[in-house]
């Protein structure tokens, strides 16, 4: 199972991005693609003990910046490092795709190629964020800005299958994201959604009801489904925290003498909690809904971010998460059965 991984993606590449791949050929031992301009790559490549490795390099004469617009980049930009890698994947010549670039490229590239899966109207991004106890997923983060309630039922099943398969839940717990846990609560697209997932339809579901904000690093749902919009402002807003936290926990620790024995003394669990909210431990995103795997890394990333990402594409790969996907997706089609009746088209007629 090879993985193309774009070079020319993300703030510091491609340098760092070729530090993860190697060291995720190393470390995973499987075959990466390294897409992008290949005179760049093949000199970073020469910065590391790499002969041997099954690492393999894919020429592409283009790069996607990170403020360009997806759709144009997408039309004027046919040999971009981006959309080669999505090309290697339809021709079957790599099974994922990890990119640490333009993400709205990443996702325009994964819908224009591969196209979506069937069943699923508009991919999410689903991001995994650390809680008190197990990691969420949290989806869409960003690839959605304005969805309707088909859409965010759809990512419930998604999120609940990618939990399954990929971070071992058994019974996934699905929650949708609002201002409040009374029935009242919510806007009008909350409420029809929650309307159509408390149906007995999606029984199959392991649906909760409404969660709120704090409720996401609780640690008591499993997935948290919202649309783009929200999903983005929930995971940038926790960056920032987590980011503001550290800086502010720093600047006491160096105040004083005794401050600076106490992280002696708390030096493990400080380091514990930070792996834990480092971002770059979960590697990256996955775009669930695509005929394929793609893998949206932090535009950020370091070496380490880059090989985890690589870790969550052959994870998706080797559990076959499409197909389940597309198992679990089959599901809702008894909704047609109900023709007027059904729950999904009366919320989106009516």
């Amino acid at each position: 199972m090879k993985i193309a991984v774009d070079a020319m993606g993300g703030d510091y590449a491609p340098s760092v991005v070729v530090e993860g791949v190697v060291w995720a050929a190393r470390e995973l031992d499987m075959p990466l693609i390294l897409v992008g301009d290949k005179t760049r790559i093949e000199d970073e490549l020469s910065k590391h003990e790499w002969k041997g490795l099954p690492i393999s390099v894919k020429h592409a004469s283009q790069v996607v910046g990170m403020d360009e617009s997806p759709g144009q980049a997408m039309r004027r930009k046919k040999d971009s490092s981006i959309k080669i890698c999505f090309d290697l994947v339809k021709s079957g010549e790599a099974v994922a795709v990890v990119s640490a670039g333009n993400s709205g490229a990443a996702m325009a590239a994964g819908i224009f190629v591969l196209r979506n899966l069937k069943g699923v109207d508009r991919p999410a991004i689903a991001v995994i964020m650390p809680t008190k106890k197990d990691p969420v997923v949290v989806l869409d983060a960003g690839g959605n800005v304005d969805c309707k309630p088909v859409h965010l039922v759809q990512f419930a099943v998604m999120g609940s299958v990618y939990a399954r398969y990929i971070l071992k839940k058994n019974n996934p717990r699905i929650g949708l994201l609002s201002n409040g846990e009374e029935e009242g609560k919510g806007n009008e697209l909350t409420r029809e959604t929650h309307e159509v997932l408390k149906d007995s339809s999606f029984n199959y579901l392991n649906y909760l009801g409404y969660v709120e904000g704090r409720d996401i690093f609780s640690g008591d749902v499993d997935v948290v489904v919202c649309d783009g919009f929200v999903g983005n402002v929930v995971l940038k807003v926790t960056e920032g925290v987590a980011e503001a936290l550290a800086s502010m926990l720093k600047k006491e620790i160096m105040a004083s003498l005794p401050a600076k024995l106490g992280y002696l003394l708390a030096k493990g669990a400080l380091l514990n909690v930070k792996k834990k909210v480092d971002y770059a431990e979960y590697g990256g995103a996955p775009l669930l809904g695509i005929d394929g795997t793609g893998i949206i890394s932090h535009g950020a990333s370091d070496a380490r971010a880059i090989k985890n990402a690589i870790k969550v594409a052959y994870e998706c790969a080797k559990n076959k998460l499409n197909r389940h996907l597309l198992e679990e997706l089959e599901k809702n089609q008894v909704l047609q059965k109900f023709g007027g009746s059904s729950p999904l088209r009366s919320v989106e007629e009516g």
